[in-house]
């Protein structure tokens, strides 16, 4: 029988009664784990449900894994967790679990098999800063692969190889030049460059829900590029509109690292001219003149840009 940390897959996890008092508050569904029987023990006495359950902390241990509205491989994508961050687990029916990301809030159903308990799983200390990553059974790019990782993926890595390339992580070993530690300021040219990892990604297909290097949307770019150099972003366009950075003058002009929104869109500028967006009309991340994109916009819409903003 299959079992998710201490729990068989098909049970739920133990529920406490709770009374609701006074009305609800308005919620956010995409953040806010609430479904008609079950809700997160956090929302006992601000939402009502019929049973509130404790999370059980997860890891995600596959390279990667889709995040869906619904419990089914079909079900629509909503965003995707990467090996190694986290997942609070509240339910689990069938092959499926459900519960939200512990970096964003963003609520949704994942495959069971795609999760750990953390408890299992070595905390990670290292980020993928490359568009992907190898895991090599030794220290040394002839020998066999294990793993391909895509970048925004977080790993335990522990000493240096003799050779002084490669870290060693629980299985296999990884470049020293495709990962950062959590938490450092990575440097390209001097300064902490965000825009530097969004041109790393530049031909990455376009994937709704996608947020990694192996296929992504475009807030999903943002969101990854962001959290490259240390930044929390939400998981949408519309959120990440009423979070991120501060309004542009209208008078000023726009330079590299601004993100400009347009209706259900975003995208960072490589300079005062071009954007890098992950986009359905080319079906994957480019960098193109900004004009263009306000010209494609301006067929349907009176405002193209709803917003500039400038990161802090």
């Amino acid at each position: 029988m299959n079992i998710v940390g201490d729990m068989k897959v098909g049970e739920t996890p133990t529920r406490a009664k709770f009374s609701l008092h006074g009305p609800e508050e308005d919620f956010d569904p995409r953040i806010t784990a609430h479904r008609g029987d079950l809700a997160d023990i956090a929302l006992a006495g601000k939402m009502f449900a019929p049973h509130y359950a404790e999370p059980i902390p997860m890891r995600c241990a596959a390279p990667k894994a889709m995040i869906r509205k619904q419990g089914n491989k079909n079900s629509e994508a909503v965003s995707e967790l990467l090996h190694g961050e986290d997942f609070h687990l509240l339910d689990v029916v069938g092959d499926w679990a459900w519960g939200y990301c512990d970096h964003d809030g963003y609520v949704g159903y994942i495959p069971v098999h795609a999760l750990q308990h953390q408890r299992k799983t070595a905390q990670p200390t290292h980020l993928i800063s490359a568009r992907a990553a190898l895991i090599f059974v030794e220290p040394d790019v002839k020998s066999g692969l294990l793993k391909r990782l895509p970048m925004g993926a977080k790993l335990a890595c522990s000493e240096l190889s003799e050779c002084g390339n490669f870290l060693k992580t629980g299985k296999g070993y990884i470049h020293i030049r495709h990962v950062q530690e959590i938490g450092a300021k990575l440097v390209f040219d001097g300064t902490n460059n965000t825009v530097a990892f969004a041109e790393q990604l530049i031909g990455a297909p376009y994937l709704w829900g996608g947020r990694s290097g192996d296929g992504l949307d475009c807030s999903g770019l943002i969101q990854m590029v962001l959290g490259q150099t240390g930044q929390t972003a939400p998981r949408d366009t519309d959120q990440q509109l009423k979070t991120i950075g501060l309004e542009i003058a209208a008078e000023d002009d726009l330079k590299r690292g601004d993100i400009v929104f347009f209706p259900d869109h975003v995208g960072i500028m490589v300079d005062g001219e071009r954007i890098i967006h992950a986009n359905i009309h080319w079906m994957k991340t480019v960098a193109e003149p900004l004009s263009d994109v306000i010209a494609r916009f301006g067929k349907d819409v009176e405002k193209p840009i709803l917003a500039r903003k400038r990161l802090g």
